[in-house]
């Protein structure tokens, strides 16, 4: 249960955030702090400096954003197979509300408690209560846009029934977290931080990414306008991306998806199996119909970049490398948010000047990595304003030219946003805003129903000791941001 009555919830702090670094101590190597007693049986959170901390929070967002329910998401929007035991089930919409758990206790135990006590315990250290406010509405965001009402202004307490939240209120509020962040990080100074394992205390790298995830939340909520805004100070290279970056390829380390294929789900999860491959790969594989490619784009190095080889974790190379980073906050996400944005507030030319520059991107190797970086097998050529109007090489089906742009940027999000939430938010917003005429038409898992996913569940451990919640509302309940 997230919260505990006063007993419980001080014991249970205690042993959460030791645990959490605990982790620390594992993945990264440091000095215990000298004024520690003697008697490890006396060791206190008090007794334990904050930026310790920070590593735990960051592990735990880790899960809440690049493993099991992202993996989940990829399976309901096209992107992922489910091919056998339970990735099977889930895969044809099968999926109990125990499959959520882990993410749900990492966002609010991993993530927030830990968050909550560096900004409790150091409130003058700038640069970590920036990072503790920026990873808090980055995890919490993360379930709100996923599940819709959730637990928040009463998380925490000592009321051990929270009430469930107004998902637009939620998210209100994680926008008004980042604007504070911000501010905390403008009066920060940067420095060398062992333990922030995404941008090593690199406060400029932080505020940029608190303004994508702004970004991302406007988007979301179909503020294009502040979308726009924010993603015009958000994350503007790729040297600047939020990553899970995999330490090495052995268990406990590694990309998390090469975790599960190198355990007991080999075999049951991935999208280019023969005769079963996912949507995104047929938009990649130029010998399929639906085919993505044409005179000035060339996806041969990204059909290979995404291919999974579901039986064997070492038989991998791209994506899902025991090696391989995975997105969390980057500049894909915020360039093409710029070029959705641009396209539906400031018109037609911005937008398609957005979407070219982050095609110069794409063809500079962008994204793949030195296994499948080879120039004879892409290609991504400015497109111009021809190629949108009626019959051009981007709209063969009558749409206005503003209409094909949009179309050809979401197709593009929607194949960038491989190993993100970003194809499973988009394609449920805009069948929100009625706008199917833009979505990728990635075919439904099974024959039982005749609509697409439009939430994740809540966890079970929630709904079974929360007296203010009954049950979850099933997969194809609309959020609020989306109906």
């Amino acid at each position: 249960m997230i919260m505990l009555k006063e007993k419980g919830l001080k014991t249970m702090t205690r042993l959460l955030k030791i645990s959490a670094l605990t982790i620390s101590f594992v993945f990264i190597s440091c000095e215990i702090p000298e004024n520690l007693n003697d008697n490890p049986n006396d060791l206190t959170v008090s007794d334990v400096d904050a930026n310790l901390f920070l590593n735990g929070a960051q592990l735990a967002n880790n899960i809440v954003q690049v493993s099991h329910l992202n993996r989940i998401s990829g399976m309901f929007s096209g992107q992922l197979v489910g091919y056998a035991s339970l990735y099977s089930n889930i895969y044809g919409y099968s999926l109990s509300t125990v499959e959520t758990n882990g993410e749900w206790n990492r966002a609010y135990i991993g993530v927030v408690a830990n968050t909550r006590h560096i900004i409790e315990s150091a409130p003058s250290d700038k640069l970590l209560v920036g990072i503790a406010m920026i990873l808090e509405a980055h995890a919490i965001s993360t379930l709100a846009i996923l599940t819709g009402d959730i637990p928040y202004s009463e998380m925490l307490t000592l009321n051990d029934s929270p009430k469930f939240d107004n998902q637009k209120d939620v998210l209100s509020e994680c926008l008004t977290l980042l604007s504070g962040a911000i501010d905390e990080l403008a009066q920060a100074n940067s420095r060398s931080e062992p333990f922030d394992l995404y941008f090593n205390g690199d406060k400029d790298k932080w505020v940029s990414a608190a303004y994508t995830l702004k970004a991302r939340i406007n988007l979301v909520m179909k503020d294009y306008a502040a979308a726009l805004s924010s993603a015009g100070m958000g994350i503007s290279s790729s040297s600047g991306d939020m990553m899970y970056n995999p330490r090495s390829a052995q268990n406990g380390q590694a990309n998390l998806f090469w975790e599960i294929l190198n355990g007991s789900r080999s075999g049951d999860l991935g999208n280019a199996k023969q005769g079963q491959t996912s949507y995104l790969i047929d938009l990649l594989d130029p010998s399929h119909s639906d085919y993505r490619g044409n005179a000035k784009t060339n996806e041969e190095a990204r059909l290979g970049y995404y291919s999974i080889d579901e039986t064997s974790a070492s038989g991998n190379t791209g994506v899902v490398m025991g090696t391989e980073p995975q997105p969390m906050l980057t500049y894909t996400e915020n360039q093409l948010i710029k070029a959705e944005a641009s396209a539906r507030t400031t018109g037609f030319s911005s937008g398609l000047s957005a979407l070219n520059s982050y095609r110069v991107w794409l063809a500079s190797g962008g994204r793949l990595n030195a296994n499948h970086n080879d120039a004879t097998k892409y290609k991504y050529d400015a497109y111009l304003e021809a190629d949108f109007v009626s019959g051009g090489m981007e709209n063969s089906d009558g749409l206005t030219k503003e209409q094909a742009l949009l179309r050809e940027i979401i197709e593009e999000r929607y194949v960038s946003g491989f190993g993100t939430y970003m194809p499973f938010n988009d394609h449920r917003r805009l069948r929100g805003a009625g706008e199917t005429n833009l979505i990728p038409p990635f075919p439904l898992n099974n024959t039982t129903t005749t609509t697409h996913v439009e939430r994740l569940p809540w966890a079970e451990d929630e709904i079974i000791s929360n007296s203010s919640v009954d049950e979850d509302p099933g997969l194809f309940e609309k959020t609020q941001v989306n109906r």
